[in-house]
Order: C-alpha cells, then sequence, then structure tokens
C-alpha cells in the first residue's frame, strides 16, 4: 500500500464523492488504525490554546461552523482537513489536539494532532511565535506513545503506530514568518540555499519519525502562497506575487525528489500531496469551483486574521469564500481540496 488510507479519506467532501462505506472497508483491509499529524495552523486543531502565544483563535467567530458552534483553536470556521479524514474512516468526528486537558483515553486510541500554529521545519520558526517546535512535536509523540503503551499494552501500542497514518503539513512559516520576515535567516541563506536547509531539517525529523515507528507518511505541499489575501495587500498586488509563488513552486519540487528517497532508503510508505496547482486554479477562476471570493477572508474586512478577528462579523455564507480569514482557508476549500487529493490517490491505486 502506497498512500494510505489517510488521503483515501482525505475528508468528506461531497457525498457523491466518496462511498464512505467502501472506504472503511478498504482501511480495514489495510489495518488502518489511527491518524497522527504534524504541523502548523493548517492542522492544528487546538494545542496552541496551552501556550503562551498569540498564534490562538480559541474565540469566536473560529469554530462558528464546527459541530456545536463553538471555537476549539481550530485555524478556521469549522472542520480541518485531518477531522474530516478521521470522520471518513469511521474511527472518531474529529481529531483532538494532544494538549487537550480533556482529552480521553478513548480518544488516544483513535490519533491526535501534535501540530501548532506558528509552526515550520526550521525549529526557529517555530521560536519565534513561542509555539510547539517540529523537534517538540516528536518530543510529544514519544511521551504519547508511552502513555499509549501504560493504556493498550506495550505490544499492541507498537501496532496501532505502526499501522497509523502520519501526516505532515508546514512550510508557509517558514518563509512567510521567518525567512522574508526576520533578519537571522535572510542574511545566512539565499532563498535557495534556505529551502535545501529546510529540506535537510524535514530529513532529519522524517528519519526520527521512522526510529519512532512510522511506517506510512504523506506530507502536504505548499500552497501558492503569494495568493494569500494579507500578503496580496501588503505587496499592493491586485493578482497573486509571482516571486513568492515561484518559491512554493521550487520548494514542492524539492520536497518530491525528498520524498521519491524516502522509499527505498527506509522502507517508508509515503504520499506527496500536491495542492499548489489546484489552490492556484481555484483562486483564478473561483466560479467554477462554486464560490464568490477568493481575494480577501471571510472575517472582518477581509484582511483580518487571529486577534484581529476576534469578535468581528463573518460573510453570510462561508461556503462562497476561498479564504475564511486573511491567511487560512475556509472549510469549504479543505472539501476541494480533499476531491483533488482523492483523485490522486485513485490514480495512484489504478
Amino acid at each position: 500500500m502506497r498512500a494510505f488510507v489517510v488521503l483515501l479519506a482525505v475528508l468528506v467532501v461531497h457525498a457523491q464523492a466518496i462511498d464512505v462505506a467502501k472506504l472503511r472497508l478498504f482501511a480495514a483491509k489495510n489495518n488502518v488504525s489511527c491518524i497522527y499529524v504534524f504541523g502548523d495552523s493548517s492542522v492544528d486543531p487546538g494545542n496552541n490554546n496551552n501556550l503562551m502565544t498569540d498564534q490562538k483563535v480559541n474565540f469566536l467567530p473560529y469554530g462558528k461552523d464546527f459541530y456545536d458552534g463553538r471555537p476549539t483553536g481550530r485555524f478556521t470556521n469549522g472542520r480541518l482537513a485531518t477531522d474530516l479524514i478521521a470522520d471518513a474512516l469511521g474511527h472518531t468526528r474529529y481529531i483532538p489536539a494532544y494538549l487537550d486537558p480533556n482529552l480521553t483515553n478513548a480518544q488516544l486510541v483513535n490519533g491526535v494532532s501534535f501540530a501548532s500554529g506558528g509552526s515550520g521545519y526550521d525549529d526557529l520558526t517555530a521560536q519565534l511565535s513561542n509555539v510547539i517546535s517540529l523537534a517538540k512535536q516528536l518530543d510529544y509523540f514519544r511521551e504519547y506513545k508511552a502513555r499509549l503503551g501504560r493504556l493498550v499494552g506495550k505490544k499492541r501500542a507498537e501496532n496501532i503506530v505502526t499501522n497509523g497514518v502520519f501526516l505532515l503539513s508546514m512550510g508557509t512559516n517558514d518563509f512567510l514568518q521567518n525567512y522574508y520576515l526576520e533578519p537571522t535567516r535572510s542574511n545566512q541563506f539565499t532563498i535557495d540555499k534556505y529551502q535545501d536547509y529546510l529540506i535537510s531539517a524535514m530529513t532529519k525529523y522524517i528519519k526520527a519519525m521512522h526510529a519512532e515507528g512510522v511506517r506510512r507518511l504523506t506530507v502536504v505541499g505548499m500552497e501558492p502562497f503569494g495568493c494569500v489575501p494579507l500578503i496580496r495587500a501588503l505587496k499592493g498586488s491586485v493578482g497573486c506575487d509571482d516571486e513568492y509563488n515561484k518559491v512554493a513552486l521550487s520548494f514542492n519540487s524539492k520536497i518530491k525528489s525528498l520524498m521519491a528517497t524516502l522509499e527505498p532508503s527506509l522502507g517508508i510508505k509515503n504520499f506527496y500531496t500536491d495542492i499548489y496547482g489546484l489552490v492556484f486554479d481555484v483562486i483564478q477562476n473561483p466560479k467554477k469551483y462554486g464560490f464568490v471570493e477568493a481575494s480577501k477572508g471571510c472575517c472582518g474586512s477581509g484582511l483580518d486574521f487571529g486577534q484581529t478577528c476576534k469578535g468581528l462579523t463573518t460573510c453570510v455564507d462561508r461556503s462562497k469564500y476561498v479564504y475564511w480569514d486573511a491567511v487560512h482557508f475556509t472549510e469549504e476549500m479543505y472539501k476541494i481540496i480533499s476531491e483533488e487529493a482523492l483523485k490522486t490517490l485513485m490514480k495512484t491505486f489504478a
């Protein structure tokens, strides 16, 4: 099995797109036990709620369209891709944050997220925002393994981990909150060399994950971050910023090259999820996908995000907006992305 069901599920997008019964049968046949998530705000379900950082969104209108309309710390109006994956697989309705003080033993068995909004492959990126670095996320995973072993026994815990799907989604903060904003890395590296530095960090951490029992891994590529509403506003650009988008494209190429070496060298079954082309097409042709707004967010003025969104009014129909705030996608956009991921996955199995 190459690409784990994680992206086979990749979300209960539209009902007609996924046969959930067949999906769950496929997952059962391949012993998919649960999902483990590492990354940034694209997959953080609320770990940052428990940190001394301003990179948190545990307030309305964030979570407005979550199950009971409450803010959980997810950087969107409703569900994240990982929540939808878990629901499609039938394990749980959503992936909990590992640092959630209310995390139960039952939830531990179905997988958790260690992701932290503001984090990146470069540990300095997390330090700048006082959030959880990828190194620390791995430390929490080791702690989780010990906790799981005490709960279900060491052998069963090892089987759960081995059959789990590990999803890694980050990278944008390394450029937008680190390289282009802070002088440290830009003084040390050209943009090309910084990308190589990030790839080196990725390699180190993926090898560390392998040493901890990871055998199924999916890495999500970078979006065209030159199209993010906040970036467009800061750059004074009507359209997307070509310079930033070229950086995303070149970095994605390097990620693909790295992923190609992992399976033969480590024995990790891996699947690379390339979202760049889809996201770019949605932004250029929103009506084609059922959207009416792709240049600004749904929250407040459309250029608000995080703390500046707190308590603000939102657009009436969130399903018509690509972006929830000036940086992050709406749940509806995650559904669109998942449809493409599913098509790619099915081609892999063809």
